[in-house]
């Protein structure tokens, strides 16, 4: 549940945007990845969101169907345009991205009123993101989605992705962040994130910090440490997967499906962490973000290749 976009990426690497000369249009925007990658897996997804009334808003209905991933809870606000996200590439760790959702972003007009609350609670896994906290309704609707899926068989899970442009300051987005936590059973987020939400930019204070309001799991990224995972009970730390990177961007995404894939399946935590970061590392060898989501098939084959 949350932000979409049409990611615009450059076909050349290493130029700046002023100077680029042509250009992909790609389905974007992190939750909307995440469910991509995990139907890429073999997974029953849909998406939250809303587009403008568009000519993008219906490249993101074609493309979600093309991905296998159901559109019927995305709707269209008059008035706004589909947000477009533009980024540079410069290997192997700046990828400046330029987000261009004036004067605001339709998937901050979800209504609670629209949500089908059954679909939710019957969710397997809910996926939602501290940057639909950053707006009302949004805000609202985000906080009634993790609620109704509380209590429930399945696990409700909170990306602590901050966006510092959409905030008018960090404490804000860490009182919100703080409010959807007492509703998840899981979170994912980066060190700056970590600390954003809980004030822990250490990683296992950040872990235990996260732990310390009711979750089940906290999972912490460490960029090229790797990632920390942590429950009551176990604390796995996972190095990375090398690879030649290409576009950094989409990884945590992949990284995010992939966590949803393995904790459905109920894979050890280790093999969970493992098997999420290698997915992370495919897409950030490629160009693009939805369309760069690995096949199950693709990600083993990286893990007995690092193996070896």
């Amino acid at each position: 549940m949350g932000r979409v976009s049409v990611d615009v990426y450059p076909h050349q690497v290493g130029v700046p945007l002023e100077d680029v000369e042509t250009f992909g249009k790609y389905l974007g925007g992190s939750p909307t990845n995440v469910a991509v990658a995990a139907a890429r897996l073999g997974r029953r997804a849909a998406v939250i969101t809303r587009t403008g009334d568009d000519p993008f808003g219906r490249f993101v209905h074609r493309a979600l169907k093309g991905y296998g991933v159901d559109d019927r809870f995305v709707t269209a606000v008059p008035g706004l345009p589909t947000p477009l996200a533009f980024c540079e590439i410069f290997p192997p760790d700046d990828f400046p991205l330029y987000f261009y959702r004036y004067p605001k972003a339709p998937d901050l007009e979800i209504r609670p009123d629209e949500l089908d609350l059954d679909a939710i609670r019957s969710a397997r896994l809910v996926w939602a993101t501290v940057t639909g906290l950053s707006q009302e309704p949004s805000r609202e609707s985000t906080l009634t989605a993790l609620a109704e899926h509380t209590g429930s068989a399945g696990r409700t899970v909170l990306d602590l992705d901050y966006r510092p442009m959409l905030w008018s300051a960090p404490e804000n987005a860490r009182r919100w962040a703080q409010s959807a936590l007492e509703h998840a059973t899981v979170a994912v987020g980066n060190l700056e994130e970590c600390e954003v939400a809980v004030g822990e930019r250490e990683p296992h204070a950040a872990a235990r910090a996260l732990l310390d309001r009711g979750l089940e799991l906290a999972v912490v990224k460490r960029g090229p440490e790797g990632v920390l995972a942590a429950t009551e009970d176990q604390m796995v730390e996972v190095p990375p997967a090398h690879v030649k990177v290409v576009n950094g961007l989409g990884a945590g995404d992949a990284f995010g499906g992939a966590l949803c894939h393995g904790l459905l399946a109920g894979w050890d935590l280790e093999r969970v962490i493992a098997f999420a970061g290698a997915a992370g590392a495919i897409v950030a060898s490629r160009l693009a973000c939805s369309d760069a989501m690995p096949t199950e098939a693709e990600v083993d084959e990286l893990l007995w290749e690092t193996s070896r």
